[in-house]
């Protein structure tokens, strides 16, 4: 009878934890590429996933957990925390041969309340302008991805407070602001970046069938982007940054129509700051858009896509050299082509092809890749 017992015990105690769970659920995306790259004037070779001196962005791999708790009245609240994991050399100054390159990163992670009013969080997340054109970019996390060719500036963001309404035929607002806490983009410790808004983004979105649409806006405090020396000093100091970096971005977008999906997505991006290199070396505007274009049929999918990017310098005629004027001014363009085969619905195999001419020297760099993805 005793050990009747103590096998019922055994058997509750294992089954509890799998019910207190069963509103958790394990996700994650496991991204491989072998790619090869040509750099100007650079790196020209294999590697693998984005890594080392390959151009372009990494391919993000993650895992996480996210669930609910439902707290009545159509109230719930909701959480996630999602680790970035490295499958292999992903940096520029990893040890290849120690395998141990292995540092997780933080993504999007946060806890909050969604009810029928809207989904309110507070923690790291996308910014709303990242969400607001995030499903428009056919290449995302391969080596055409729109960050790392066009250069489209996508945030996401610590010390997060957003807000997402419900949509309403079709339309949708997203806000958020980022509480300063002293800290600073990379420059050390601000304590006056102190204001609960030291940075916010807003979005209007608007989705109904194959029709897309948006435009968001974001900006940057100044504070953001230099130490407590240098903005207590003002503009005494060299490193002082003046005015706010700000930027904004429309989308549009046919989605999976017969099979054909276009896009297009223009960005203008004022004030970029230099911060302690000195304001000087980077461009005052810049102004960049490209457009996709991709085609579904049976498992497959056809794409190619073809933008550019204007840089207006900021630089002092008397102490710059020509060729840096040139680094930070003139124009630059992109495109790639692409092949997307799913053998499932959670796994694809591709090959892209893409290539960036730039009049800046040395930036220029065409590659290709082939990847497999798995979502579970």
């Amino acid at each position: 009878m005793n050990k009747k017992l103590l096998t019922l015990a055994v058997a509750a105690a294992m089954v509890a934890p799998t019910a207190a769970m069963a509103d958790a659920i394990l996700y994650g995306k496991l991204h491989m590429s072998i790619d090869y790259a040509d750099v100007e004037s650079g790196f020209k070779g294999w590697g693998l996933n984005g890594g080392g001196s390959v151009p372009g962005v990494g391919r993000a791999n993650r895992i996480g957990v996210k669930g609910s708790e439902d707290l009545g009245n159509g109230l719930k609240a909701i959480y996630q925390v999602e680790l970035g994991v490295k499958m292999t050399e992903e940096s520029s100054s990893g040890n290849l041969a120690s395998g141990s390159n292995d540092s997780i990163t933080m993504r999007n992670s946060y806890v909050g309340l969604a009810g029928g009013w809207g989904t309110f969080l507070v923690g790291r997340h996308d910014t709303p302008m990242k969400i607001s054109t995030g499903k428009l970019d056919l290449f995302s996390d391969t080596m055409a991805d729109y960050n790392g060719t066009v250069g489209f500036d996508d945030v996401r963001a610590d010390n997060g407070i957003a807000y997402i309404s419900p949509s309403l035929s079709g339309f949708q607002l997203a806000a958020a602001v980022v509480a300063g806490g002293s800290s600073t983009a990379g420059y050390g410790e601000n304590i006056n970046s102190d204001s609960l808004a030291e940075a916010y983004s807003v979005a209007g979105i608007y989705s109904n069938g194959p029709f897309y649409a948006s435009l968001a806006y974001e900006s940057f405090s100044n504070e953001l982007f230099m130490n407590s020396a240098a903005s207590e000093l003002g503009k005494l100091s060299p490193n002082y940054v003046d005015d706010d970096y700000t930027k904004w971005r429309v989308g549009l977008g046919l989605m999976d129509w017969n099979g054909f999906t276009l896009t297009g997505i223009y960005e203008e991006d004022s004030d970029l700051p230099g911060g302690q290199l000195s304001p000087s070396t980077e461009p005052e505007k810049l102004k960049m858009w490209q457009i996709q274009a991709g085609y579904s049929f049976g498992n497959n999918m056809v794409k190619a896509m073809y933008g550019s990017g204007n840089r207006d310098g900021r630089f002092n005629d008397a102490n710059t050299i020509d060729e840096f004027k040139d680094s930070i001014e003139g124009d630059y363009y992109t495109w790639a082509i692409a092949f997307d085969h799913s053998l499932s619905k959670r796994t694809k195999a591709y090959a892209v092809y893409t290539q960036v001419d730039d009049d800046a020297p040395d930036a220029g760099w065409d590659g290709f890749s082939v990847g497999m993805i798995h979502n579970f």
